[in-house]
């Protein structure tokens, strides 16, 4: 009987051994081996899953972010003096109708058509600022959606971002949004690598919770320039 108990644990022994020998020695080897890269076994899948599911986080966020803020952006058609037609986008500030945007889709003596919510609504320019850029507009609306503004001192180089603003296909407004990252900043000014057509100028720039980080300016080459949260505020008077 005694030798039946040391022939099982000689067995049991053996039975170990071998498989710390499969796992550490063995099969690492024959991983390694041409005859296994076809079957991609030196991969890990689990990073792959877990890059996925990161990515899947990243986009919920951002759908969540752009419907929250969406509803707070306006359109604006103008014709100048000249008969030339601009159009950009400005961002709902207060609950009342005040309304900002740049003041070089308002110019003088112009005609002007805001759109909220697919409809026309009437309104009074109450001032500009030209050196600045911006202009502030009363729409004769209540009750409207508003938007928490980002703390400047907060805006972190290679943060996510994102532009939401106002298009006219077949004289239709219709929504347009695009995302990228912080490229860089000061107190005049917040550079992103977007890029983006002269309409959508006028429309704001969020950070990835759905605060207003500013209103954006492109330049002739299309890059996205934008107005900082904190100037705009000054002209404000907030």
């Amino acid at each position: 009987m005694v030798k039946n108990v040391f022939k099982i644990l000689g067995i049991f022994i053996l039975g170990i051994g071998g498989g710390i020998f499969a796992d550490q020695i063995l099969w690492p080897y024959f991983v390694e081996r041409p005859l296994f890269y076809q079957y991609g076994l030196e991969k890990t899948p689990v990073c792959v899953t877990e890059r996925k599911e990161i990515i899947i986080q990243e986009n919920t966020t951002l759908e969540s972010a752009v419907e929250k803020v969406e509803k707070a952006v306006v359109g604006m058609k103008t014709k100048t003096k000249a008969g030339k037609i601009l159009e950009g986008s400005g961002l709902i500030v207060t609950s009342d109708g005040l309304v900002v945007t740049l003041a070089e889709l308002v110019p003088q003596g112009s005609d002007f058509s805001f759109y909220l919510n697919d409809k026309i609504a009437s309104y009074q320019i109450l001032k500009r600022d030209l050196k600045n850029n911006l202009a502030l507009i009363k729409l004769e609306e209540k009750n409207l959606p508003t938007i928490g503004f980002a703390d400047f001192e907060k805006i972190k180089l290679g943060e996510r971002v994102f532009l939401v603003g106002i298009v006219f296909e077949k004289a239709k407004p219709q929504k347009i949004v695009n995302e990228g990252i912080v490229k860089s900043f000061n107190e005049d000014f917040i550079k992103t690598n977007i890029f983006e057509k002269y309409y959508l100028s006028g429309s704001p720039l969020f950070n990835i919770e759905g605060e207003v980080l500013g209103l954006n300016n492109i330049d002739s080459e299309g890059e996205v320039i934008t107005i900082p949260i904190d100037k705009i505020k000054k002209f404000l008077g907030f």
